[in-house]
């Protein structure tokens, strides 16, 4: 699902009406229709609505949801929070209607109080903010600031129509006073308000409305960003023949684990096998592999010979380029360590393996200061580091990397030739063509050691059976997030979660997907 700003968003409303011909009060009366849907879904026990109208667009978006509530019903307490201005344009028919149907419509200029229409607020069941929408661009001042923060303050719960005022539609810093909702619907497609905290922590739950725009348009809007979805992803996944067996499904070759590190190395080798991979060799240090044998039953495992340091030796490097020769993909990094044997044989293996890697944790510092260089690999790339990786990679500090998540991922990408997993809080997928993806699944229960080595199996196993490295990253990084979801519920919360729980989650993620 595309991920719009403010102004892409009103070049797609232009060209539905200029160049497809919709008229503009036609999208006005679908998105009230909508406002109503989702009311009726997720308010089903409201009977009582305040709804409080700005004088522009998405005023008019509220005065048509009154005359429809009211139609259907519904006790309707409208006021129209005028500014100083009276309603013109499509909002002017729509006041004229709702004149004309007989509503009464509660006119508040800009030196009047507003006690009386938040008193008459507090009796209803539900507040229906259409002050402002997501063009928006300068702070909340005066009436309508004093207005919002009373509106939060009501004991009832608060609906946004297409973004709580005071946030603006195209950047997800605060501006200064907002609506904070419980649900907002939005039109068309997300805007980035609604996705990247803070402005997102504001938005409640997020329904987008159809409004009847051809779909050509929203897809050919402006912009780079793209919000995964459960629908999209299931397109993805490729179902399984009867008559299949493990050969059909890849080899993955996984390279992970150091003394004290072994966990590492199990957890990743589980996930795989818990992609659907038909074979996972956990390549792993000779002093760790009954531990990892023990911990990983269905992986097989290839002991790795190690230098007195403790570090991968450097016959390594030629005993894995031929182990991999006629295997599906390899996952290098969960707990390698950093002795500099084992980061020489890192980067010579990873620019002269012909196999797609997947690369994580030590293996992403092996090539701190240095990202360049993977433009170098002739088959494809998957990097999967948290904010600290990435910054090593590019050179800066952690908070410039956090700063600018978006920026970053996307230089990350352009640079190595690879695709970035940026992970954290609604991590990022970035493409070497620039596109970034947006993942919705996941919790704070996840901040946990062992996830990201979850991650990484579970990616160099879709990798393995075949898919492609983009979609491999942009699938597993959904499932990963699912199955934390789905733990955090089956465990009962999200505190005492564990890399291992998300283990037990991920048939049940896959399956949600479609895939059985």
């Amino acid at each position: 699902m595309r991920i719009l700003t403010a102004e892409s968003m009103g070049k797609v409303d232009r060209v539905a009406i200029e160049d497809f011909g919709i008229p503009s009060l036609v999208l006005m009366e679908n998105a009230a229709l909508g406002l109503v849907d989702a009311i009726a879904e997720s308010y089903p026990e409201v009977r009582g609505v305040a709804i409080f109208c700005g004088p522009g667009n998405n005023g008019g978006d509220g005065l048509a949801l009154a005359r429809h509530l009211d139609i259907r019903g519904y006790h309707v307490e409208l006021t129209l929070v005028t500014g100083g201005k009276e309603p013109t344009g499509d909002a002017g028919v729509q006041f004229g209607i709702c004149q004309s149907q007989g509503l009464r419509v509660r006119e508040l200029g800009p030196d009047e109080g507003i006690q009386s229409c938040v008193e008459a607020a507090r009796k209803t069941d539900l507040v229906v903010d259409a002050l402002f929408g997501i063009g928006l661009k300068r702070p909340l001042g005066g009436q309508f600031a004093e207005l919002v923060q009373a509106l939060n303050a009501l004991p009832v719960p608060r609906l946004a129509v297409d973004l709580p005022s005071g946030l603006g539609g195209s950047r997800w810093e605060i501006q200064g006073p907002h609506l904070e909702a419980d649900l907002t619907v939005t039109f068309g497609a997300p805007k980035v308000a609604h996705i990247f905290p803070p402005a997102a922590n504001a938005v409640g739950d997020v329904v987008v409305a159809d409004l009847g725009i051809p779909s050509e348009i929203l897809a050919q809007a402006e912009g780079d960003l793209h919000l995964l979805t459960a629908d999209e992803l299931s397109a993805e996944v490729v179902p399984r023949a009867e008559g299949s067996h493990k050969g059909d499904f890849g080899h993955l070759v996984l390279v992970a684990g150091s003394v004290g590190k072994a966990g590492a190395a199990i957890l990743a080798a589980r996930a795989a096998v818990r992609s659907g991979a038909g074979l996972v060799t956990a390549a792993v240090p000779q002093d760790i592999v009954q531990t990892v044998d023990l911990g990983s039953l269905e992986s097989m495992s290839l002991p790795l010979p190690v230098t007195p340091a403790d570090g991968l030796d450097a016959s390594c490097r030629g005993l894995l380029l031929d182990f991999a020769k006629d295997k599906e993909a390899l996952a290098i990094g969960p707990g390698l360590g950093l002795a500099p044997s084992t980061v020489e044989t890192v980067r010579r293996l990873v620019l002269e393996v012909e196999l797609p890697v997947v690369l994580d944790a030590d293996g992403l510092n092996a090539f701190a200061g240095d990202l360049e260089t993977l433009a170098r690999r002739s088959a494809g790339t998957v990097l999967t580091p948290h904010p600290g990786e990435l910054a090593r990679l590019l050179g800066l500090e952690v908070s410039q990397v956090q700063e600018q998540r978006i920026a970053s991922a996307k230089q990350a990408a352009a640079m190595s030739g690879a695709v970035v997993v940026l992970k954290g809080h609604r991590s990022l997928i970035a493409s070497p063509a620039g596109e970034v993806f947006v993942n919705p699944t996941g919790n704070p229960g996840m901040a946990s050691g062992g996830m990201g080595d979850v991650l990484t199996g579970l990616i160099g196993g879709l990798i393995a059976q075949g898919y492609e490295p983009l979609v491999a990253a942009l699938l597993g990084t959904y499932v990963h997030g699912l199955a934390g979801d789905l733990a955090a519920i089956r465990e009962g919360g999200q505190i005492a979660l564990a890399a291992s729980d998300l283990l037990g989650s991920l048939a049940g993620a896959f399956a949600e997907l479609g895939a059985t």
